[in-house]
């Protein structure tokens, strides 16, 4: 990469660094008062089963997390990836369904979220459509679509090794009982989390060390100085949102295998908690800024608050009502550190 492009970034991220820094401690400092609260008003916060459910439900809102973030940090916005999901998972179970192999069938799911992703990326450069509204249509496209080759019914009785990515876990131990049933002795670490742990690092090296992370650093910060020092701006985007897309798909696959049930209405505002995750964890939504790390921060979070309240009686609807308010402050004190 260029001088030209790393001066780019400097003038974006490098001035921000004390603040970032600040950010991040503040965003775990918050996950830690969450994590006070709702253990004291609940012992059973702190038992293994819930925090088993805590990762389950963090691993798919750290896996859209995580493209929304490669997104964001480009300057763009993802508003598709909860339809994305969907189509993705039902495509999976679909195919399942009709006796293509598991692996086969996620592959493909995967690859219609990165198509979908694709179809994005190319809306926004080479139609020069904001990606609000691209992303926005996408998002009435894949859910339709989802919606119609299903009839709108989910897709069940898909077999166990649909579940199996979903439910299973790794160094589980299990011991038969005299009366002939199982007995948990550890319930080993779920599928899931270890796939959003892989993810997460394979991502936060792309970021780090690779050329594609500095080009879209480069482009978040400044489009016009990148496109000058060198920087493919087109395929940068478009290499953005087919990473959030084929994500979307992988969470889509994570999340109906969990269900063993493709359900095409699965995924609904899965976006704002994409968002949230990324925004809370420090990236900006002018571009240029954010992590993996940071993040993941936000991901847990997310699934925190919502495992707490759910876990206090809060309705759904008080639930979307206070992470609307989360959001609304997590940018606001992004604008905040824009303008220092």
């Amino acid at each position: 990469m260029s001088v030209a492009a790393n001066g780019a970034r400097e003038q974006k991220s490098v001035p921000g660094v004390n603040a970032d820094t600040f950010h991040k401690l503040s965003a775990l400092a918050t996950l830690a008062l969450l994590i006070g609260v709702f253990a004291f008003g609940n012992a059973a916060f702190f038992s293994v089963n819930n925090g088993l459910t805590v990762l389950l439900q963090t691993s798919v809102i750290g896996l859209l997390g995580i493209g929304m973030t490669m997104v964001i940090i480009t300057g763009g916005i993802d508003l598709s990836v909860g339809s994305v999901l969907a189509l993705s998972g039902t495509v999976t179970g679909l195919l399942v369904k009709a006796g293509v192999p598991v692996p086969l069938g996620m592959a493909a799911g995967i690859a219609v979220g990165a198509l979908c992703g694709l179809a994005n990326g190319l809306i926004i450069t080479k139609m020069r459509i904001t990606p609000f509204v691209a992303t926005l249509g996408m998002m009435l496209i894949a859910r339709g679509t989802a919606l119609q080759m299903t009839g709108a019914a989910p897709i069940s009785q898909l077999g166990e090794a649909f579940g199996r990515l979903g439910n299973g876990a790794l160094f589980r131990v299990v011991e038969m009982q005299p009366n002939g049933l199982n007995k948990v002795i550890f319930p080993g670490i779920p599928y899931p989390a270890i796939l959003l742990v892989i993810t997460a690092i394979g991502a936060a090296y792309l970021l780090r060390r690779r050329a594609l992370g500095r080009h879209l650093y480069a482009t978040g910060s400044n489009e016009e100085a990148a496109r000058l020092s060198g920087v493919d701006v087109v395929r940068t985007k478009i290499a953005a949102y087919v990473m959030s897309g084929a994500l979307a798909g992988l969470a889509g696959n994570v999340l109906m295998s969990r269900l063993v049930t493709a359900q095409p209405n699965e995924g609904v505002m899965y976006e704002l908690d994409a968002i949230a995750a990324a925004v809370i964890g420090g990236a900006s939504l002018m571009g240029g800024v954010g992590t993996i790390s940071g993040t993941m921060i936000g991901a847990f979070i997310i699934g925190v608050l919502r495992n707490g309240l759910n876990m206090a009686g809060v309705s759904a609807f008080i639930q979307q009502i206070i992470i609307g308010i989360v959001v609304i402050l997590a940018v606001f004190i992004d604008q905040m550190r824009n303008r220092r």
